[in-house]
């Protein structure tokens, strides 16, 4: 049965639909959200189950790691290494379109690493996915929804139908657009830009 569809508020969501997503989560749910770059498609990182799940809805190489999503800066203490060169990096660049490269924290699960022990996390600039993961109290594995051409996937009607299937909820804030996030590496305390996205680094 194709996964239901919750109309939400993206600036102001109401503690009854994140009480909904949460309980999703903790089961080893998945469920989609829109971001501030694109719809995302997402399970609690604490369950094995859930970020299977999510590799085997996306089709994707598990070699090939997913990033996270954490409430803000204090969180990603928790899951990774932050020099005083990357605090300072991320603190004028966050909440925003960036995903961060940082070491990782045993508190990463492998599933969840790179060879290097590297990991890609974010702090979104949507105030609906920050307090998801506040609610549900663990950082949100996330990825991109799209359809089997890999094309992005910007509302509600068109993810349920295409991965439906394989999902337990989708939170409809209205369609979203469909750029991705910038990705920085900070190891090594140097800042290199991966991928040029939505988030532009100003001088």
């Amino acid at each position: 049965m194709a996964a239901p569809i919750l109309e939400v508020d993206m600036e102001h969501p109401s503690p009854r639909h994140l009480q909904r997503a949460v309980e999703v989560l903790e089961r080893g749910g998945l469920l989609a959200y829109p971001t501030d770059t694109y719809f995302g498609l997402g399970c609690d990182l604490s369950s094995k189950k859930g970020i299977e799940r999510l590799y085997q809805l996306k089709g994707r190489d598990k070699k090939k790691p997913l990033s996270f999503l954490c409430p803000d800066l204090s969180d990603v203490a928790r899951y990774a290494h932050v020099s005083n060169f990357a605090y300072r990096t991320m603190k004028g660049l966050t909440p925003g379109a960036f995903t961060f490269i940082l070491e990782a924290t045993r508190l990463v699960p492998d599933l969840m690493m790179s060879k290097q022990k590297q990991v890609g996390i974010r702090v979104p600039d949507s105030p609906l996915v920050r307090e998801l993961a506040r609610a549900l109290g663990r950082p949100l594995v996330t990825t991109s929804a799209t359809n089997t051409e890999g094309e992005p996937l910007t509302d509600a009607k068109d993810i349920k139908a295409e991965l439906g299937h394989g999902l337990d909820l989708i939170l409809d804030g209205g369609v979203t657009l469909n750029e991705p996030s910038t990705v920085i590496s900070l190891i090594g305390d140097s800042l290199e830009i991966l991928r040029q996205g939505k988030g532009r680094l100003e001088d």
